[in-house]
């Protein structure tokens, strides 16, 4: 079906179950969301729509800011003064679970027609759990894997159509496609002391059979030595350690990388400013035949504890889900779910890379969850940035950070 189709049905759909559930009254119930969403983005634009359809329930949209989310909605919550929804990024849901300050959906879950549960990738709908409890719903997600420039790899003997497969492959690859004269670097990552860096570096360490739980395994210190030996050779330029993510692809776009480890939202950046062709493959395991991961981005709903209208919040968060199908081909966002489709866009190298990022999201797993998550999220971050700093070895920084860790969970 096509997938514009499909969506104006969802909202035909969902309009006649939401008028004859909740018929309009001489007041309307009024529901406020809080999000960070632009005026390109889905929350406006989709409350717009729903305010139309006069259902009785009127939404108030109000944009807010990302360094305020925390802080604001904690403040807002505490003082009776929260919105009834909200937009949170996905590993600071379980600080809000935890503290009672989410509302447990896993009943209305059970009696929902339109939200599925069993529909969404495993990472994304793990971010929205606490104690297997749903305190949320995926609003959508991202993920990271490998861009490759195909016209390099050809220059330096390298195929194409067999991108590197293993951390072994990766750095092979990255040593023969390093090029100080002509000012190219092997790869482009990001391993900035700030979210961005655990957000890249989680995978090689899960890969490596650790989790945030236990973050000094073997396979881990070898993923950091592998970052370290990158850096210590200059197969990646030395602001790997400052600059976030947008600005190492930007250095991958500008043909001064050969590979950048980035997600779908460089999709049409990529299209527009590459003069080049290039491809994106799953990430690289430890060898082969290991166990995958990836990183898992992107904001979930929730609606807050204290609100006078649960079910009416409840209706709005429905009708958002419903449009689901339009969040890549009119906002830009995969969805969360593995039952929504994403029609070809008609520009083959964009094609070819969503399937492989769809792909990629199988594997995705959530920062934590844990109501803790920016004091552990911290001390990787520490650890790798003194190993990369030559402060002290990879292997004492991951075992430091272990016992921060332990600490905080403790």
């Amino acid at each position: 079906m096509d997938i514009r189709k499909y969506a104006v049905l969802g909202v035909v759909v969902l309009a006649s179950v939401v008028s004859s559930n909740c018929p309009a009254t001489a007041e309307d119930v009024t529901i406020s969301v809080w999000a960070l969403d632009r005026d390109t983005q889905p929350a406006p634009n989709l409350i717009a729509e729903y305010n139309k359809l006069k259902t009785g329930i009127k939404v108030e949209f109000r944009q807010i800011q990302f360094d305020d989310v925390v802080s604001e909605a904690m403040r807002a919550y505490s003082t009776d003064q929260a919105p009834d929804i909200i937009a949170v990024d996905n590993p600071e849901h379980a600080l809000f679970a935890a503290r009672g300050a989410f509302l447990d959906l896993t009943a209305m879950l059970e009696k929902s027609s339109v939200i599925k549960p069993e529909n969404y990738f495993p990472g994304p709908l793990a971010s929205t759990m606490w104690k297997g409890k749903h305190y949320g719903i995926p609003k959508a997600t991202n993920t990271i894997a490998l861009y490759y420039n195909k016209d390099m790899f050809k220059a330096k003997g390298l195929d194409p159509a067999k991108p590197p497969e293993t951390w072994a492959e990766l750095m092979d690859a990255a040593r023969k496609l390093t090029d100080p004269a002509a000012n190219v670097y092997g790869i482009a990552f990001s391993a900035k002391a700030s979210e961005e860096g655990t957000f890249q570096f989680l995978p090689w360490a899960q890969m490596g059979g650790a989790s945030y739980q236990n973050i000094n395994t073997d396979g881990a210190v070898k993923a950091l030595e592998i970052w370290k030996t990158i850096l210590d050779e200059k197969l990646a330029s030395p602001d790997t350690l400052t600059r976030g993510q947008w600005d190492s692809t930007g250095t991958f776009n500008s043909g001064n990388a050969a590979m950048a480890i980035s997600g779908p939202w460089e999709l049409d950046r990529m299209v527009a400013e590459a003069k080049f062709d290039w491809g994106v493959t799953l990430l690289p395991v430890p060898e082969k035949g290991a166990e995958r991961s990836s990183s898992m981005g992107d904001f979930n709903w929730a609606i807050f504890a204290n609100t006078d209208h649960p079910e009416e919040a409840f209706k709005v968060l429905e009708y958002f889900v419903s449009q689901d199908a339009r969040m890549f081909s009119e906002f830009g966002l995969l969805p969360a779910r593995s039952d929504t489709p994403i029609a070809e866009t008609g520009q083959p190298l964009k094609d070819a890379a969503l399937k492989v990022f769809l792909e990629q999201l199988k594997y995705a797993q959530p920062r934590g969850p844990h109501p803790e998550w920016p004091k552990i999220s911290k001390a990787i971050q520490d650890a790798i940035q003194a190993a990369l700093t030559g402060q002290t070895s990879p292997k004492d920084a991951l075992d430091e950070a272990a016992e921060r860790i332990k600490a905080v969970l403790g």
